[in-house]
């Protein structure tokens, strides 16, 4: 048996094996819930109704959305360039640390010059974190996938140095985490008493405009271009280690976007556990978006409904919450097996 390359899949073809990835991964997450004493059906109506089943439950699913949007979005283009990144973990502690460096009474500005600000500092802080593993690729042919895994476990102990020393909050009786920003650095709430903030908003718009460059821009052409074929690509006359180190500032600029809405619109101050493993699970909204920015919109709403519902289900039938980890497992395996089908064919030799 051997895989041949399809040139040109239909629609059908492009859609059905994504599809039955995600009515695979719902039979097994029923076989699993069958196993641990629950009503499967019941066990699916639970978690949809804890996630979108009223006002608050819908609000909160939008809420751990919009960190899961900005990091699916900075996998999603780098990956679309071939680009490796593991390590939007690194860039969103990143964005988080300039936010707090710069938001807790340095600057002493009005919100509409201090958001701004804040945004614009975090991205770099991202970019620059990401730079350093696209020049070591570029220039010396390291591998990014081992630089940008290693460098997530490097800055959260570079994070637990700053929050054990210079930026420990004295007031915080003795709990590493830092000072808690003023309130002209937070994110206004969309609806007063809840927790839905303005980067939700920010993170939808962030999406449309990497929609944008990837279809009607030279940067997103190329991108495109180099993830195909980087060989045809620089016979073409693409500059492909610029385009890889382009990619790289804006998929480090997007994940540390996450970090400063979690920060600003959340925590309001920084802790080793404000990222509950974001980065990673943007990996998986991105491969279930089929790496389609407007798609990691609909992907993380997905994959934040299964974890808020998650809750509310383990509550209610006694299931552990585990099993939201196994379905976006099991999604994620077969999403990357179904991506392969869509472009190969088995043949039987």
């Amino acid at each position: 048996m051997r895989l041949e390359p399809i040139k040109n899949p239909s629609l059908a073809r492009s859609l059905m094996p994504p599809a039955i990835a995600l009515g695979a991964t719902v039979v097994i997450a029923s076989l699993l819930g069958m196993l641990a004493g629950a009503n499967p059906f019941s066990v699916f109506g639970l978690i949809l109704n804890g996630a979108f089943g009223s006002q608050f439950a819908l609000l909160e699913t939008l809420n751990r959305a919009t960190p899961l949007i900005f990091t699916g979005l900075a996998a999603a283009v780098a990956f679309r360039a071939k680009f490796w990144n593991i390590g939007a973990e690194a860039q969103l502690y990143a964005g988080a640390l300039l936010t707090v460096m710069l938001g807790t009474g340095v600057l002493p500005w009005p919100s509409i010059a201090l958001l701004p600000t804040l945004i614009v500092f975090s991205i770099l802080a991202g970019a620059i974190v990401l730079l350093i593993p696209a020049l070591l690729k570029t220039r010396f042919g390291v591998d990014e996938v081992v630089t940008t895994l290693l460098f997530n476990f490097i800055f959260l102990l570079f994070i637990s140095m700053l929050l054990e020393g210079p930026l420990k909050d004295p007031m915080g009786m003795g709990w590493p985490k830092s000072a808690r920003l003023i309130e002209e650095a937070r994110l206004p709430r969309l609806i007063e008493g809840l927790r839905l903030h303005w980067g939700f908003a920010l993170a939808i718009l962030s999406a449309f405009v990497i929609w944008i460059i990837q279809t009607r821009s030279t940067l997103g052409y190329e991108m495109r271009a180099v993830g195909l074929n980087k060989q045809a690509a620089a016979f073409a006359g693409i500059p492909v280690n610029i385009v890889l180190v382009k990619t790289a500032l804006l998929s480090g600029g997007l994940a540390a976007l996450a970090g400063f809405s979690e920060v600003a619109g959340v925590k309001a101050s920084l802790t080793l556990d404000l990222s509950p493993g974001f980065g990673y699970t943007g990996i998986i909204v991105a491969m279930l978006a089929l790496l389609h920015p407007l798609g990691v919109i609909v992907a993380a709403l997905f994959v934040a409904g299964i974890f808020v519902g998650a809750d509310s289900m383990s509550r209610a039938a006694g299931v552990p919450t585990y099993l939201a980890d196994i379905m976006l497992a099991t999604a994620l395996l077969l999403m990357v097996l179904a991506i392969m089908l869509t472009r190969f064919r088995v043949v039987r030799d």
